[in-house]
C-alpha cells in the first residue's frame, strides 16, 4: 500500500512537472451550428402586379346568333394578404410548408375597345367589362429549401364583375344594359418565396381565377337578346412579407458564386392579349375585337453570369415552343350565312436578353429585358350571304422586345440534384408589335385585318452552372 501510494504521487509530481513546461492552452468557442430557417407562423404583406382577363363572352339575339369573343379586361393590382404557414418533415421530401393564405385585391382592370356590328338594324354594340377588385382564400403547399420555398396554392375565389352593352341602330339613340354582380369560383396557382432578411420575404406569384358564367336576358332597341359571360382572370404579381414567428433573425449570409456560363430548361403558360380590327370599307363594317391565345410553352436557355460583391449581370438567350391559340372567336353575327371566324396562334418564339440582380444568400432576385422574335400565325374563314367560304392564311415573323423579373435559388430535389443546379421562376412580359394585312373575299369586297401580339409568360426552369454556386447551409 504504501509502494502504490508513492508511486502516485511521484506519478502527479511527474505529469506536474511535465504540464508546468507546456505552453498555456488557448481558449476556443466551440463551433455554432448552422441555425434552420424556420417558416412557422402568422405573416401579413402587400403584393402589387397586373392583371389579364379572358372573358369568353356570347351575345345572342333569338333565331339570329350574334357574336362569339373574348373579353380582355386589363390593368394594375394592388393589395394585401395575411397568413399562417406550418413547418413540417415529410421524410424523404424533407422540409414541407403547409399554409392558408387570405387576401385581398384593389384592381383598374377594364376592356372598353370591344365594338362590334351585328343585325338586326344593323345593331352597333360596344361592350365595357370591368373588374374592380376580387379576393381569395388559398392554402398553400410547398417544398422548402432553407430560406426558400416553391409552392402550389388552390382555393376560393370572389370578385366584382361589372358587364355593360350599349346598342345603337342606324344611327339612333343609343341603349344600355349593365349586369354589376359578384361572382365566385376557384383560384389556382403557384409561387416561389424567399428571405430578404431579417423576418422579411419576397414572393413572385401567378393565380389563374375562374369566376364561372353568367347568363343574363335583356331586351335593348327593341330586340331580346342573351349575354353569356365566362370570367377567367390571370394574375401576376410579386409581394413582400413580414413574419411574426419562426426562425427568420439569422446572421448575414455570404452571396452565392453566380458567374459564369449555364444552361438548362423551363416549362410554363402563355397569355396573350392581343388587340385586333377587321375593316370592310363597302359595308361600313369596323369590328373592334381581342384574339387571346393561350395554352404552355417550353424550351431550353443559355447564359453567362459576372458578378460583383452581391450584384449579378448576366446575359441570356432561350428559344420556347408554344401551344398558345385561340380558334373561339366569331364575329359578323355568325350565322350559316355570315361569319367570320379566327383562328390565331403563337407556335415559338425566342428572346435575347440582359439580367441585372441582386444575390441575398443563395437567392438571387433578378429583372431582365431585352429583344424577343417569334412566328405569328392567323387563319380567318369568312362567308358572305350568297357566296362561298373562303379562308385566308397569314403567317408573319415578328420582332419586339421583352421586360420581366424573377428568382432563382439552389435546386436539391430528394438529393439528385447537386449544388450546381438551381431553379428558377419568372414573369416576362413580350410585345411582338403589330401585323397589318390586306385582302379580298370572293366576289371583291376588299378588307383589312389588323391585330397586335402581347404575350405574359410564366415559367419556371433548372439550370446547371459550369461554376457551381456557393450554397449557404441553414
Amino acid at each position: 500500500m504504501k509502494r502504490i501510494l508513492v508511486a502516485g504521487a511521484l506519478l502527479g509530481t511527474a505529469v506536474s512537472a511535465q504540464a508546468a513546461d507546456l505552453p498555456a492552452r488557448m481558449y476556443t468557442k466551440a463551433p455554432v451550428l448552422a441555425a434552420v430557417y424556420d417558416w412557422t407562423g402568422f405573416y401579413f404583406g402587400g403584393n402589387a402586379g397586373f392583371g389579364v382577363g379572358r372573358s369568353r363572352t356570347s351575345q345572342a339575339i333569338p333565331g339570329n346568333s350574334f357574336d362569339t369573343f373574348f373579353q380582355q379586361e386589363r390593368g394594375g393590382i394592388a393589395g394585401g394578404q395575411i397568413g399562417y404557414n406550418w413547418q413540417t418533415n415529410m421524410g424523404i421530401l424533407g422540409p414541407v410548408l403547409l399554409g392558408v393564405e387570405a387576401d385581398i385585391q384593389g384592381a383598374d382592370m377594364r376592356d372598353t375597345r370591344t365594338s362590334l356590328r351585328g343585325f338586326p338594324g344593323p345593331i352597333t354594340s360596344s361592350y365595357d367589362q370591368r373588374l374592380d377588385w376580387f379576393s381569395t382564400v388559398r392554402g398553400r403547399v410547398g417544398l422548402i429549401t432553407g430560406p426558400t420555398v416553391a409552392y402550389v396554392t388552390a382555393g376560393y375565389a370572389y370578385a366584382n364583375v361589372r358587364d355593360s352593352v350599349t346598342e345603337t341602330v342606324a344611327g339612333g339613340a343609343p341603349a344600355t344594359f349593365t349586369s354589376d354582380r359578384g361572382r365566385s369560383g376557384y383560384v389556382i396557382g403557384s409561387g416561389v418565396e424567399a428571405a430578404l432578411g431579417g423576418n422579411w420575404t419576397g414572393k413572385i406569384e401567378y393565380l389563374y381565377l375562374d369566376l364561372g358564367k353568367r347568363t343574363d336576358a335583356f331586351t335593348l332597341q327593341a330586340v331580346p337578346q342573351t349575354l353569356e359571360t365566362r370570367t377567367r382572370e390571370n394574375i401576376f404579381r410579386v409581394g413582400l412579407n413580414y413574419r411574426m414567428g419562426g426562425n427568420g433573425a439569422l446572421a448575414p449570409r455570404p452571396a452565392a458564386n453566380w458567374g459564369g456560363f449555364y444552361l438548362g430548361g423551363n416549362v410554363g403558360t402563355t397569355n396573350a392579349n392581343n388587340p385586333s380590327s377587321l375593316v370592310i370599307p363597302l359595308s361600313a363594317t369596323n369590328e373592334r375585337f381581342n384574339l387571346a391565345p393561350d395554352g404552355y410553352n417550353g424550351g431550353v436557355q443559355v447564359g453567362y453570369n459576372w458578378q460583383a460583391s452581391n450584384w449579378v449581370f448576366g446575359l441570356e438567350a432561350d428559344i420556347q415552343g408554344a401551344t398558345a391559340r385561340d380558334k373561339s372567336t366569331c364575329i359578323a353575327t355568325c350565322t350559316p350565312a355570315t361569319f367570320a371566324m379566327f383562328d390565331a396562334r403563337l407556335p415559338w418564339f425566342a428572346t435575347a436578353r440582359g439580367r441585372i440582380g441582386y444575390s441575398v444568400g443563395s437567392t438571387l432576385f433578378y429583372a431582365t429585358g431585352g429583344y424577343a422574335y417569334g412566328e405569328v400565325k392567323t387563319r380567318i374563314t369568312e362567308a358572305e350571304i350568297g357566296l362561298p367560304t373562303t379562308t385566308f392564311d397569314f403567317k408573319r415573323n415578328r420582332g419586339g422586345y421583352t421586360v420581366g423579373g424573377g428568382i432563382e435559388t439552389p435546386f436539391t430535389f430528394l438529393g439528385l440534384f447537386g449544388s450546381n443546379w438551381t431553379a428558377k421562376t419568372e414573369y416576362l412580359y413580350v410585345d411582338l408589335g403589330r401585323t397589318t394585312d390586306t385582302f379580298a373575299i370572293v366576289g371583291g369586297f376588299p378588307q383589312t385585318f389588323s391585330t397586335r401580339v402581347n404575350e405574359h409568360i410564366f415559367r419556371t426552369g433548372l439550370n446547371y452552372h459550369f461554376n457551381s454556386p456557393v450554397v449557404a447551409r441553414f
